[in-house]
């Protein structure tokens, strides 16, 4: 197996700092994340790669039964950490259910990881009442799934300015939509319902590396409430409220986390 190729594995920058290995979140891609590696160049080597099914991936290495949950993409993490020869040290940079994703791969192999960087995380996107605001009722996340079954580009087209939010505008919505559509829509259903659905808030107190939390001030898919739970339930957490409306601040305002990712690398080395 060609762990390079299976995931379109790019590695670019070089430097002294730790290694920065990217995860983007359903229905995306690693170019989400090409505003913010140019920061990072010079100081450290980043890897970006695409899950199975997502991007320039190989589609033909897509098993629905290894990705059905998010273990599956786990596994990915894991693998192209290994297929670059990195052993520790690595500084995961994740997005949305790319959060949930390297936190399990952090707690399967601890040791790999030095720290972790959260935009827009959520363990949960499912109410839990009266303990847990997720951001979405069940049968809602279960509406949205029914349309995208019905109307494939029709759900992409309504759920892509929710994700961008204010912030994004039309120039994030069209390229999370014209994502969304790229996407085999029977990969991004099966991905779709593992994402949506998984409840990964047992897992928290599991986590043994440090983490910052990039929370979004007003994002659609994880409130503010949100955010604080994971402050709450990983230890070692530090929470940052980034002044963006939406869910992907590393598309629609990349300097607040370019900005913040250095400050955060800087303290660690201090």
């Amino acid at each position: 197996m060609n762990v390079l190729k299976r995931n379109n594995v790019k590695v670019i920058g070089q430097g002294r700092g730790p290694t920065l290995v990217y995860a983007h979140g359903f229905g995306c891609d690693q170019q989400m994340w090409r505003a913010v590696t140019p920061a990072f160049e010079g100081t450290h080597r980043q890897v970006l790669f695409d899950y199975v099914g997502s991007g320039q991936s190989d589609r033909s290495a897509y098993d629905p039964t290894r990705y059905r949950n998010l273990a599956g993409y786990a596994q990915d993490l894991l693998e192209v950490c290994e297929a670059v020869g990195c052993q520790e040290g690595v500084v995961f940079v994740g997005h949305s259910v790319g959060c949930t994703i390297g936190l399990l791969a952090s707690i399967q192999r601890p040791q790999l990881f030095e720290r972790l960087v959260l935009v827009g995380p959520s363990p949960c996107f499912v109410n839990h009442p009266p303990g847990y605001v997720g951001g979405f009722a069940r049968e809602d996340l279960e509406g949205l799934l029914r349309l995208m079954d019905q109307n494939y580009m029709g759900w992409a087209s309504y759920l892509a300015p929710v994700v961008a939010g204010a912030s994004g505008g039309e120039r994030v919505a069209g390229e999370l939509s014209n994502s969304f559509c790229s996407t085999d829509p029977l990969v991004a259903r099966t991905f779709a319902e593992a994402t949506f659905f998984a409840d990964n808030r047992d897992d928290l107190p599991k986590v043994t590396r440090p983490c910052l939390i990039l929370q979004h001030a007003q994002d659609a898919l994880a409130p503010l409430a949100v955010g604080e739970y994971m402050h709450a339930h990983l230890a070692g957490s530090d929470l940052r409220i980034l002044d963006v409306v939406g869910h992907c601040a590393h598309m629609s305002n990349p300097e607040l986390v370019i900005n913040a990712m250095r400050d955060y690398l800087d303290r660690a080395v201090g």
